[in-house]
């Protein structure tokens, strides 16, 4: 949710939605490795888990290293606030290895989910994949009534170049926080 509210801030409603829906996708990755029982390899082997959490740390840190270059960048060259209002990068494909990258995903179906799977329901990978979409999209309708909330505040954000380098800069080291704190927790 972060990581849209960074999004939506820095680049508006699009940027924002975009976001969103690489979030969504990303998470459908994890829903149908689960229901595959693909995701099982995470939750059983600490080097696979380790791997992807420390690339998704790595991610996180990179996109907020970027953010805060950016916005340095935007300080020394007022014309290139004119080029930051576009995305420069493509939020939808940033959304989705934001999220695949993130192995608390994976772990979250494979320990949620299978809770609410009946063996005597009719095909548990069709109620896996059902019950991991209504999460999946529970999760994004959260994100789209944030960037809704956001729309305001990242106005302001874009017409005010000092305010946007500022927002960018604490954004950029929310990011590297994200990153930090994924690469330092404990998996359970």
């Amino acid at each position: 949710m972060l990581y849209v509210l960074a999004r939506s801030l820095a680049g508006g409603r699009r940027e924002g939605v975009l976001s969103a829906f690489g979030t969504f996708l990303g998470g459908m990755v994890h829903v149908f490795a689960a229901a595959l029982g693909l995701s099982i390899i995470l939750a059983r082997s600490a080097v696979a888990f380790a791997a992807v959490k420390y690339l998704g740390a790595a991610y996180l840190c990179f996109l907020g290293v970027r953010m805060i270059l950016e916005a340095r960048r935007d300080n020394a060259d007022p014309g290139a606030m004119l080029s930051t209002i576009q995305p420069q990068r493509n939020p939808l494909w940033q959304g989705v290895a934001t999220e695949v990258l993130n192995p608390k995903t994976a772990l979250f179906f494979l320990s949620f989910i299978p809770q609410f799977v009946s063996h005597t329901g009719g095909h548990m990978f069709l109620q896996f994949v059902t019950l991991g979409t209504i999460s999946v999209v529970l999760n994004t309708t959260a994100d789209l009534i944030v960037i809704a909330m956001a729309g305001p505040l990242g106005v302001r954000i874009r017409s005010s170049a000092v305010f946007r380098r500022r927002q960018r800069t604490v954004t950029g080291a929310i990011m590297i926080g994200l990153g930090t704190y994924l690469a330092t927790s404990e998996s359970k």
